[in-house]
């Protein structure tokens, strides 16, 4: 799909599976437009078939140019601040995929936190002319590292916060857990909720959220008693992986909130990869996070 920016506007030549669909068509189904931003597009006229305003059931022809005024002007909702290396994986006019470094929250958890990815993003997105909101669409906890989305307009957002729903972004992670697993693949299916005892700590409980995660044994050290393991969140419940493995009797090495050993200087999780189809240009994305720890953690135990 042939796409591109023209300032505040995005410009989208039809593709050949657009025929003979209406402009509504496009932004209710192919997209799925949220309601308010439908609502606020026609009112403000934020739609053009090759270059003029037509009525919205306007049959598309292939080639076509549909113009939507996507890139408006907002307030970042953090605070900007510097942090040096921000390591970008991928960046376009719609989303930002970042690796999150160690020992940083995602977005900030009380108004005027500074510290957090989101800080960062905003302090980019300023340096960079970019005036948009800096939303992210999951987020890692405070001392797991790896790859974080961040949409860069309210169309973006609303597509890409859908398709996680949906399971259709992959989420790769990698870990380091106490004990050898033999079973060499598997499903994790056990609910999450809440630890009344504990104001942080979630556990497996029968009336907590559905929560999936699948398993891969890469390799095991049996002379440390460790396993690494590839996992898959099908999920996306708060500290599932860490949840889960304990669970399972093989907790995260380094967590000691669920029972890991401090032999790592954090619980040793790694966003290492995702995969999308791009919300708005449907091509495939793949974006790999290498390791951001000084000293090593993954590396250093698995040598």
């Amino acid at each position: 799909m042939l796409t591109k920016r023209v300032g505040e506007w995005f410009e989208v030549q039809v593709p050949k599976d657009w025929v003979g669909m209406t402009i509504e068509d496009v932004l209710k189904n192919a997209w799925s437009m949220p309601k308010q931003m439908l609502h606020q597009l026609r009112m403000e006229k934020g739609v053009k078939h090759k270059g003029e305003t037509k009525p919205w059931n306007t049959t598309l022809i292939q080639n076509d140019k549909l113009q939507v005024h996507l890139f408006i002007e907002e307030q970042l909702g953090v605070e900007p601040e510097y942090v040096p290396n921000l390591h970008i994986l991928f960046e376009d006019d719609h989303l930002l995929i970042v690796n999150k470094p160690p020992g940083m929250d995602t977005h900030p958890n009380e108004e005027g936190q500074l510290g957090t990815l989101a800080n960062a993003v905003a302090y980019h997105f300023q340096m960079n002319g970019i005036q948009t909101k800096v939303r992210h669409i999951h987020r890692l906890d405070h001392d797991t590292t790896g790859a974080v989305i961040f949409a860069k307009h309210k169309l973006a957002s609303a597509i890409l916060d859908r398709r996680l729903e949906k399971r259709e972004i992959k989420r790769t992670y990698l870990a380091l857990v106490h004990g050898i697993i033999k079973q060499k693949k598997g499903t994790i299916e056990a609910a999450i909720g809440r630890d009344r005892h504990h104001p942080t700590r979630r556990r497996v409980s029968p009336t907590g959220q559905k929560a999936i995660t699948k398993f891969h044994v890469l390799r095991t050290v049996s002379n440390k008693e460790i396993t690494l393991v590839e996992l898959e969140l099908l999920t996306g419940r708060t500290h599932q992986i860490r949840v889960h493995m304990s669970h399972l009797g093989y907790p995260l090495v380094g967590d000691t909130l669920y029972g890991g050993q401090p032999i790592v200087q954090r619980q040793a999780l790694h966003a290492a990869r995702i995969q999308l189809v791009h919300p708005l240009t449907n091509e495939k994305i793949m974006c790999e996070a290498p390791f951001l720890d000084s000293p090593p953690i993954f590396e250093k135990i698995t040598d």
